[in-house]
This record gives C-alpha cells, sequence and structure tokens, in this order.
C-alpha cells in the first residue's frame, strides 16, 4: 500500500469521465488501498481514482471521526437525494489552498459494487453524503469549484494560480 500523487489542475484526466469499472480484482482491491492511503496522507475525507491519473469509477470515502471506516466503492452512482441541501467547504488535492462554499443534498442513497463485487444501496448523511457526492463529480470530470457561478470560480482559479 501506497500514498499516491495527486494530479496537479488543470491536467486532463481531471476533466475525463471515468471508465465504468467491470469487475472487483485484486488489482482494483489494491488500488482501493492505496487510494485510502492517500486520502489519509492529505488528509481527507474521500479521493476518486481519477485524482491520482487513473481513470476508472473508483472512490473510497471516510468521513468518520474515528478513521478506518472507509467504504471502498466501483461505480457509484445517487439513486436518490434529498430535497434538503447542507452547505460545506469543500477542497481538493488536485488544487490545494483553496476552499469554497459548496451546498449540495443533506442525505443520499448510493448504488455501488463493494469490495467483493455485490452491488450495494447505502445512505449516507451530512459530511459522508458531501464526500460521495463530491467523488462522484470527479468520476464523471467535474470539480466541486464548476458548481459555483462563473464569477466564483473565475476568482478561486486566480488565486489558486497565485498560490
Amino acid at each position: 500500500m501506497t500514498a499516491r500523487r495527486c494530479i496537479p489542475w488543470p491536467d486532463t484526466r481531471l476533466r475525463s469521465r471515468a471508465a465504468p469499472v467491470t469487475e472487483i480484482t485484486d488489482e482494483i482491491r489494491a488500488l482501493w488501498d492505496d487510494m485510502i492511503d492517500t486520502m489519509e496522507a492529505m488528509p481527507g475525507v474521500g479521493l476518486a481514482a481519477p485524482q491520482i491519473g487513473v481513470l476508472q469509477r473508483l472512490a473510497v470515502v471516510d468521513a468518520s471521526s474515528e478513521r478506518g471506516q472507509a467504504v471502498r466503492m466501483a461505480n457509484p452512482e445517487v439513486l436518490h437525494a434529498s430535497v434538503e441541501l447542507r452547505a460545506h467547504e469543500e477542497g481538493s488535492p488536485n488544487l490545494p489552498g483553496v476552499w469554497a462554499s459548496i451546498e449540495r443534498p443533506r442525505a443520499v442513497t448510493v448504488r455501488f459494487l463493494d469490495a467483493e463485487g455485490t452491488v450495494q444501496e447505502r445512505d449516507f448523511v451530512g459530511l459522508w453524503a458531501t464526500s460521495v457526492q463530491h467523488q462522484i463529480d470527479h468520476l464523471e470530470g467535474r470539480m466541486y469549484f464548476d458548481r459555483l457561478s462563473k464569477v466564483k470560480r473565475d476568482m478561486l482559479l486566480r488565486r489558486a494560480r497565485k498560490g
């Protein structure tokens, strides 16, 4: 297991839709382990494979306070999202040093393949829900700042360039 390097914005892989995972293999499980190590090293509450340059629909999320509760997901998709929104300061290791308040559904139901290749449906609430949605955005080739108005997005990217 190894912490991997997060690719820097504006690498084109961060704007590419990740490919679906057809089966859970030992290679996929090893990649998930590396992703968890990378997430812990940041430290963060989630990571999607495209963030480390791997264009597969894989994500890990651990918003637990004690850590070690990472959920491994392949092909995650939101089945249901709450009407109630929750604002949270989001950032990305791909564009370090800048954050923005993003509103997302407070709770989501997500379908995904787990580490055994079994289809799971699970409810996520609060920071867990925010992180899952953030990772799914990465799998679609979107960054959190794409959810901002053009003016706010441009300001954030200018701030990031000044570093």
